[in-house]
């Protein structure tokens, strides 16, 4: 929903989540997106975006597939592009609404590094890093590299259309709480 020319509200689709282990799959927590846009720019006007996200996820995961509490996640993000190539960035962090003792008070960051080719196709690396200042895993921290294509945009019905992506989390740190974690999108943008 697009309340205004600067706000967005996103209510997301629970992820299903396929371990590959005896662990039971099902699917992840709802989660929800207000974005407010503070400053962009088209391509002709320097190509770049500034934006403050409140997400926030509710604990509906079926089989412990999510978290024990609901979780607020300010964040800030930020991208820009040249030509072909473009940055995408965002800060966050994750604030539990109850037992922050143990699930401590992450904090989030995330860049994507994509290059557009034949129009439709852009290969990217996606460099996630989750820090953890206090809780159970105070002190350390967990980065993953993505190598992944999205394909699109491709047009459906007036502004209406479709993107595909897909990618592997590859753990880069020693520390990590899962790896080879495949993720796969489908975004209709409009």
């Amino acid at each position: 929903m697009i309340p205004t020319s600067h706000a967005e509200l996103i209510i997301n689709i629970p992820p299903y989540i396929v371990h590959g282990s005896s662990a039971h799959d099902g699917f992840g927590d709802m989660s929800f997106l207000l974005k407010y846009r503070l400053f962009s720019a088209n391509q002709e006007n320097g190509n770049y975006i500034l934006t403050l996200f409140l997400g926030a996820t509710v604990p509906t995961g079926s089989y412990r597939n999510g978290n024990n509490d609901a979780v607020v996640t300010p964040t800030v993000a930020f991208g820009k592009g040249w030509h072909n190539f473009d940055v995408q960035t965002t800060f966050g962090a994750n604030i539990p609404t109850a037992d922050s003792f143990h699930f401590g008070h992450p904090l989030l960051w995330n860049t994507a590094f994509q290059y557009r080719v034949f129009r439709k196709l852009w290969p990217e690396l996606e460099i996630n890093a989750t820090f953890w200042p206090d809780g159970n895993n105070d002190g350390q921290k967990q980065v993953f590299l993505t190598p992944g294509l999205v394909l699109g945009r491709f047009p459906i019905h007036n502004r209406l259309g479709v993107t595909l992506g897909g990618g592997v989390q590859i753990a880069a740190a020693r520390f990590h709480q899962f790896n080879d974690n495949w993720i796969l999108t489908l975004r209709m943008p409009f």
